[in-house]
């Protein structure tokens, strides 16, 4: 496993990549390897997320559980998949609250590759998984890791947008937020999964973070999907 992060990540989280967690999480993934298991995302696209989206451009954050597990579908991005691959229920359920809250026309693809560009850092609670097998590499370490990147953003003064869907991703982040005094948007609602997507359709957490980021001087996010 190469840590290939862009340069602002890899400053901020040096101590962590040093840690003994993550030195058992690369010799987890080896052995992954060599008893010839798949494991999605591919390698190159494991730090995706890093790599798209520098730590001083994050303007929101999305938080998903573990990569889809599914050939050709993961790529580094929660909820995104690559052009050509079938949009999958719960992204269908962000479009349609998409089209609902802010007009958007959905388009034929789930790959939202612009939204990270544009500061919005699409975050795994873990960043690997066996395929078909689903949380296969949770507590490995990855939980230990994401948690320590939560707490960097959640440190920074510069107001961050927390867009938390679902029960998972709550815990996860509102145990480090609620830790100290901050001035970021906490969004939350249910999961856009088909299961539960009655409780997410009609947050209208787009226009909210939009509104929010505006307030403090940034560029609002365009949420539309490039074609």
């Amino acid at each position: 496993m190469t840590m290939s992060l862009h340069k602002s990540w890899f400053e901020k989280l040096k101590e962590e990549l040093e840690s003994p967690y993550i030195l058992s999480l690369k010799a987890f993934l080896k052995s992954e390897e060599e008893r010839g298991s798949t494991v999605y995302p591919p390698k190159d696209l494991v730090f995706n997320a890093f790599k798209l989206t520098p730590f001083e451009d994050v303007k929101a954050v999305i938080i998903g559980q573990d990569p889809y597990h599914g050939a050709g579908q993961a790529e580094g991005l929660c909820f995104s998949v690559p052009k050509g691959v079938r949009v999958p229920p719960s992204l269908k359920n962000i479009y349609k609250e998409l089209q609902s809250d802010l007009g958007f026309t959905a388009p034929n693809h789930g790959h939202l590759i612009s939204w990270a560009k544009q500061g919005v850092l699409m975050l795994n609670a873990t960043l690997t998984v066996r395929a078909k097998e689903p949380r296969s590499h949770y507590g490995k370490g990855w939980e230990v890791f994401t948690d320590s990147v939560v707490k960097s953003l959640c440190n920074r003064k510069d107001p961050v947008v927390f867009m938390l869907w679902g029960k998972s991703a709550q815990e996860k982040c509102e145990r480090i937020l609620d830790q100290q005094p901050h001035n970021h948007l906490v969004l939350t609602c249910a999961h856009p999964s088909p299961y539960s997507a009655e409780g997410f359709l009609g947050c209208r957490h787009f226009s909210k973070a939009n509104e929010f980021l505006a307030k403090y001087g940034k560029t609002p996010i365009s949420w539309s999907v490039e074609e």
